[in-house]
């Protein structure tokens, strides 16, 4: 199946009202545009980041729709359509196939506990859902509890066609390249952490998917660019800046400090949806002393 990804993924927040009450789409359609001209070759709407987990189905398919007219193939949109249950995650992947989205990305399922054949079946039953679409798995055990282990990613690649790649976000170096060595030709091992976005794309991943990126897209794409010229002491400078940008940012532990580190760039990227809170005014001044120490405002 065609497939073919590379450099930096931005993970999209998603803009809310003041309150979290709407999705504020006078800025769903600017922030892909300001993403893509920031050197973004791909958006994941509705993910980690974007709270797509607070969101309703028709929230969701509504954004991806916005993300997809803005981008206008200028970056490939990957949507991220996994859910709690079996039918929502198919019927979100359904229509991402149907409105013309590159591909979906689909986490784990969450909350209660799966073993590995749990977790097969339900990534089986998406796959024979939209058999001509491509499907990425996604690995973030932080947050959704299940593990997708290189073996099981190695199974579903092995019998599905479909089951083109995988988004780890694991925080796992080990397990990333592990993934990588096992990956049959044309499989994308994606990496998803940002604090060895340089070491990623040595052990072979071909792609990014970056939630820091909302802040400081232009130093991952720094990191990307360096590496493509074979300039590794260059690469290694802006890595090092990248980390430390991620640290500054808690790694997104609260979606706010990436739509305020926004903010102060210039860029007003909304609100955050409740039980998401914003940041205190203290919490504000921590994050723009941060960011001026290393030279981004």
């Amino acid at each position: 199946m065609k497939f073919k990804v590379e450099g930096i993924i931005s993970a999209m927040v998603t803009p809310f009202t003041k309150g979290g009450e709407y999705v504020d789409f006078d800025k769903v359609g600017p922030l892909t545009e300001r993403l893509i001209k920031m050197g973004a070759s791909g958006l994941f709407p509705c993910g980690t980041t974007g709270e797509g987990m607070l969101m309703s189905t028709d929230e969701r398919k509504a954004v991806l729709e916005e993300v997809i007219f803005a981008a206008a193939k200028k970056a490939k949109v990957i949507a991220h359509t996994g859910t709690l249950e079996l039918a929502t995650t198919i019927e979100l992947t359904r229509h991402a196939a149907e409105v013309g989205a590159y591909a979906a990305g689909i986490v784990a399922p969450f909350f209660y506990g799966y073993d590995e054949s749990a977790l097969y079946q339900y990534y089986a039953a998406i796959a024979k859902a939209v058999p001509d679409f491509p499907v990425l798995l996604y690995n973030i055990p932080g947050c959704a509890k299940n593990v997708v282990t290189p073996e099981l990613t190695k199974r579903l690649a092995d019998d599905f066609e479909n089951i083109v790649g995988i988004k780890d976000s694991s925080g796992n170096i080990i397990g990333l390249i592990q993934m990588i060595g096992d990956a049959k030709k044309g499989f994308h091992v994606i990496n998803g952490v940002d604090d060895y976005g340089m070491q990623g794309f040595l052990s072979g991943a071909p792609a990014a998917v970056s939630g820091t990126s909302n802040a400081v897209l232009d130093i991952y794409v720094a990191v990307w660019n360096a590496l493509k010229k074979g300039d590794l002491k260059k690469a290694r400078e802006k890595q090092i800046l990248l980390s430390t940008a991620a640290r500054i940012l808690e790694y997104g532990s609260k979606a706010s400090i990436f739509k305020e580190a926004s903010r102060l760039r210039g860029f007003d990227a909304g609100y955050v949806r409740p039980p998401q809170r914003e940041l205190t005014n203290e919490e504000k001044k921590k994050l723009a002393k941060g960011l001026e120490s290393i030279g981004v405002i």
